[in-house]
């Protein structure tokens, strides 16, 4: 079974990296963190409500919060607790303030989940789609699921704590 998780695991990267953008233009500018709610996979979608903080990497460091919605289309089969989803946040420019992640993200993502599980996600989109979470977030959860498919993240800014 352990051989099984790392197959499927490893699928779900090499999906979600070969569907990402070039980053040449971009550079990192912090991680989002975001707590989902529990999920029930719908065999053709999901929806998941999301609780966010962007940490600004530069000087001084700052935090912004964020709530959003993640849905996936595609092969979505089971049930899993509330999980964790973190992301490198890269961008066009240095000019970051509390709503510049604000937006729709698209991309495609994975996961499996028997027990403990995890997930991969690869997003483009934010203000004028100057914004990328890359190269793949890293996705926790408890439950029994196998997810694989295309992913739409909505965010709105809520300020700073």
């Amino acid at each position: 079974m352990p051989m099984k998780r790392f197959l499927s695991v490893a699928a779900c990267a090499l999906l979600c990296t070969a569907a990402s953008p070039a980053r040449a233009d971009m550079f990192r500018v912090g991680r989002l963190l975001c707590l989902s709610s529990p999920r029930v996979g719908l065999i053709l979608g999901s929806t998941q409500s999301l609780r966010c903080t962007f940490f600004y990497a530069r000087r001084p460091p700052r935090q912004y919060i964020y709530e959003g919605r993640i849905r996936r289309v595609g092969l979505d089969l089971g049930v899993t607790s509330a999980g964790t989803l973190s992301w490198a946040v890269f961008a066009k420019n240095s000019r970051i303030g509390s709503g510049t992640l604000r937006g729709n993200y698209v991309g495609a993502s994975g996961s499996i989940a028997v027990g403990p599980g995890l997930g991969a996600n690869v997003l483009i989109g934010g203000s004028r789609r100057s914004v990328m979470l890359q190269p793949l977030s890293i996705e926790r959860s408890i439950g029994i699921n196998l997810a694989a498919g295309v992913t739409n993240l909505t965010l709105g800014s809520r300020g700073r704590p």
